[in-house]
């Protein structure tokens, strides 16, 4: 499992588009635009999509062995062996592949609080006097 595998396996055709859920719906839709298909519901069999979570890794219980970095499918993960690592919030996609390598169990995923910079703005719906005005 991961990113990378599963895009391989979408790729070769191997696997369906709807089989992502920290992706949810806009991964989905995202992959069926790409790929010039219709979108479907998220396959249960793969789990459910619920909030946005990241990973935190516990600083004070880490002790550096890189597993995590090594799992980690978009490389959000930051640290050295034997230092303490860090998780980069903004590219942590929330698959929880690198909590069950983690041999003191220091990773917990924790819910991305909404604020100004994690809000998702809705784009306004065009209409056809912008559509004028943008085509003159």
């Amino acid at each position: 499992a991961g990113c990378r595998p599963y895009a391989e396996a979408i790729a070769a055709g191997e696997a369906d588009i709807n089989q992502c859920p920290p992706g949810g719906e806009a991964t989905i839709q995202a992959l069926a635009d790409l790929l010039g298909v219709d979108p479907k519901p998220l396959n249960a069999e793969h789990g459910e999509h619920g909030e946005k979570k990241v990973a935190f890794i516990h600083e004070e219980l880490c002790i550096g062995c890189t597993l995590c970095i090594q799992a980690c499918p978009v490389d959000a993960i930051l640290g050295a062996a034997k230092q303490m690592h860090t998780v980069i919030a903004e590219e942590c996609t929330g698959c929880e592949l690198c909590v069950p390598p983690c041999p003191v169990d220091c990773i917990e995923m924790v819910p991305v609080k909404t604020d100004i910079s994690t809000w998702k703005w809705p784009y306004p719906e065009a209409t056809d006097e912008h559509r004028l005005v943008a085509n003159g």
